[in-house]
């Protein structure tokens, strides 16, 4: 029996199905946007290397007969994307005689673009996503805090309009992944769910959330600075004025919120009696009277997400310690965030190398094989393009641990 020849296509599938099985983060999210790019390419139209996700306008109720014409506000939020990839080589004897170390090399590879992938996902979400729980970072090591941390991110995520369609997610730090384990150990589960934590050692889907543990959870660093009082009354915006920052930097992505200031459901606009936070989206420094802050404050209309301005002269609030750090585990509904993977160009036939592309499920890869005659080394290149977005951040909820 003859050898099979490795060749790039055999390798663009088998390397698919490895970076797919190692995805993490990326399985759980929404992937429609990817259709932007390669639908348009398909009808000749390039839309560079950023697209705008367009988000849905939002209306306020009219009471009576008498209609109320609004004006329509269309939000977008930048998807942009970059290439990355893995390369490998291997001698002309090593293709010849040992297919199992293109496999282990391939592996290897996969897992480095894999990582990468997951990695910057879970970067934007410790980013973008404000809300937050946790702020002692306690362990919920025990049955009755193991259940009240997921029931907490349910309830966050309820709070905040994300539907329960079964496309809730939870990626674990380590440690938390541990922490609930040991929790909801002795808690009844069908004895399916019990094989296969205590065989695998991680949480399986249950409470309503898809589980899934990543070692590239973020971690996030509070500064030294230490909370002083609002300055001006009726505030609105992305910025809010305060007394001059005290004790060192209030770091960027540190979460606080603002007295006086509670979270609305974003379609009734109703308080959810739960103080909103904010997320501080640029170091300030220690003698600053501005903190830029991510969402803005909107007090009335169609995007109103706070019950009313904060309160002057009382103190803002940091979440978590001053110089103390957190791991970011994250639980969210698919639609928080977007990933898109899309088809790369392809170059003709005649120049010397040999390209494929696999597609699965949305995830694709090209790779590509091309000889160096210096060294009798045919070299492989693996190759993806993908962009991440957060358009609706606020259906996400950090638990800090």
């Amino acid at each position: 029996m003859s050898n099979v020849s490795v060749t790039s296509s055999i390798v663009a599938k088998e390397g698919l199905a490895i970076l797919e099985n190692m995805l993490g983060f990326s399985k759980n999210v929404n992937r429609d946007w990817e259709d932007e790019y390669s639908q348009n390419m398909s009808r000749g139209y390039e839309p560079g290397n950023t697209i705008n996700i367009k988000k849905p306008p939002r209306y306020t109720y009219r009471a009576g007969r008498v209609a109320v014409p609004q004006a329509t506000t269309q939000t977008t939020v930048p998807l942009t994307l970059s290439q990355g990839g893995a390369d490998l080589f291997f001698t002309s004897n090593e293709r010849t005689t040992s297919y199992s170390r293109l496999e282990d090399k391939l592996q290897a590879a996969m897992a480095t673009v894999a990582n990468e992938i997951d990695r910057q996902g879970l970067e934007l979400a410790r980013n973008s996503v404000y809300n937050a729980l946790n702020p002692t970072y306690a362990a919920p090591n025990t049955a009755a805090l193991a259940v009240g941390a997921v029931t907490a991110v349910n309830q966050r995520m309820d709070e905040m309009s994300a539907p329960r369609d079964m496309r809730r997610a939870l990626t674990l730090s380590p440690a938390l992944n541990a922490n609930l384990i040991t929790g909801l150990a002795g808690l009844f589960n069908a004895s399916s769910t019990l094989d296969k934590q205590y065989g695998k050692g991680i949480m399986v889907d249950s409470l309503g959330l898809r589980y899934h543990m990543d070692q590239n959870i973020a971690t996030h660093t509070n500064g030294a600075a230490t909370a002083t009082n609002i300055n001006g009354a009726n505030q609105t915006g992305s910025s809010v004025t305060v007394i001059a920052v005290a004790a060192g930097t209030l770091t960027k992505n540190t979460i606080i919120t603002l007295p006086g200031v509670f979270a609305v459901n974003p379609q009734s606009r109703q308080s959810t009696g739960v103080l909103a936070q904010f997320i501080v989206t640029a170091d300030v420094a220690a003698g600053a009277t501005s903190i830029p802050i991510s969402p803005a404050i909107v007090t009335t209309g169609a995007f109103q997400n706070v019950t009313a301005s904060p309160t002057t002269a009382q103190p803002y609030v940091i979440f978590g310690a001053a110089s103390t750090s957190y791991t970011c585990s994250t639980g969210y509904h698919k639609d928080a965030f977007t990933l898109a993977m899309v088809p790369m160009w392809v170059p003709p036939s005649g120049m010397g190398a040999k390209v494929s592309q696999a597609e699965h499920n949305g995830f694709r890869i090209k790779v590509t094989d091309y000889y160096d005659g210096v060294n009798d080394t045919a070299n492989m290149r693996v190759d993806v393009l993908f962009g991440w977005a957060a358009p609706y951040p606020e259906l996400a909820c950090k638990y800090a641990i």
